[in-house]
């Protein structure tokens, strides 16, 4: 087997470890307890805005973050994908601490057939007929799990919906704002609402009531915020799309086992059919975009001027 160049190597480990960390995310919040979903948000959004600050200004970069703070349009779409971010991360901490880190899993197993569909509805894209069959089977798990459990996966359907508009939003947007300079800007507009909350909070006994481990926790959620998406821009401009799109799957499948392996959490055979079918549908979706990724693909789809234009994964 040829050996990988050096720079796709870097990019693996970037992007393994990425995915990786946010993989075991789950493991992290119980620590911050008794603080609350919303508090673990609101201690999230500041000490995540003091890091990307603390790096921008050591890189040098800090100017990049003021110059998209003045242009106004980029601002307001950045502060939707800023309460877009911040409601995954709460009904994320939600599911993790409520004992339904399986369906959390679920949610970002679901994301990439979420962002098809969104592909379709907003930007009017056309697609294959594998990308339909995949849709299909999805919204069939959807069903099997309602009708089976007996109530809508609201937080695995949550955190898709919201994750696939940020990715939207960020992939209308990311070429020209800067990873780091955007979660900047994201979190700096979030910050007065955190800042009052954790205010009021703290007149009933907040931030440090419960120890020096507890204070430093809360404000390491800052650093396993922003060192993920650092490592994951590194990755994404060192691998082809088609490599970061299977690695993804890695943060997943690190939360399903740890619902069921480490947090015993409930999977009735039912369950484990609508895993199945979400399973199947991704097989499938991956497997288009791998042929669709293809040379003879891309030569065959280039002689043709009828050819439905392919969904960004």
């Amino acid at each position: 087997m040829p050996t990988l160049p050096a720079p796709d190597r870097t990019g693996l480990l970037l992007g393994a470890g990425a995915y990786g960390l946010w993989g075991f995310l789950p493991l992290y919040f119980p620590l911050l307890t008794p603080a609350g979903s919303v508090e673990i948000i609101a201690h999230r959004v500041l000490w995540s805005l003091l890091f990307c600050v603390a790096v921008l200004v050591a890189t040098g970069t800090w100017r990049t973050a003021v110059a998209v703070v003045r242009r106004g349009r980029v601002l307001a779409t950045l502060a939707l994908a800023g309460v877009l971010v911040a409601t995954n991360w709460l009904v994320f901490v939600v599911g993790v601490l409520s004992g339904h880190t399986v369906d959390a899993a679920l949610g970002y197993y679901i994301n990439p057939l979420v962002t098809v569909g969104l592909a379709v509805l907003v930007l009017g894209e056309r697609l294959r007929p594998a990308q339909w069959v995949a849709l299909g089977i999805g919204a069939v798990a959807v069903v099997v799990l309602t009708v089976g459990v007996g109530r809508l996966p609201w937080i695995a359907l949550t955190l898709a919906l919201t994750f696939g508009l940020y990715g939207l939003i960020k992939n209308r947007i990311g070429r020209t704002v800067p990873a780091l300079a955007s979660l900047a800007v994201e979190t700096a507009v979030l910050a007065p609402v955190a800042l009052i909350y954790l205010a009021v909070l703290g007149s009933a006994g907040g931030f440090g009531t419960n120890g020096t481990w507890h204070a430093l926790a809360l404000a390491g959620t800052g650093v396993v915020t922003a060192v993920p998406l650092l490592m994951f821009g590194g990755a994404a401009r060192r691998l082809p799309l088609s490599v970061v799109g299977m690695l993804q799957y890695l943060t997943p499948t690190l939360h399903f086992c740890l619902g069921l392996l480490v947090f015993h959490e409930e999977m009735p055979a039912i369950r484990w059919w609508g895993f199945g079918l979400v399973w199947l549908a991704l097989i499938v979706l991956t497997a288009d975009t791998l042929r669709a990724g293809s040379p003879a693909f891309r030569r065959a789809r280039s002689g043709r001027v009828d050819q439905p234009a392919t969904v960004s994964q």
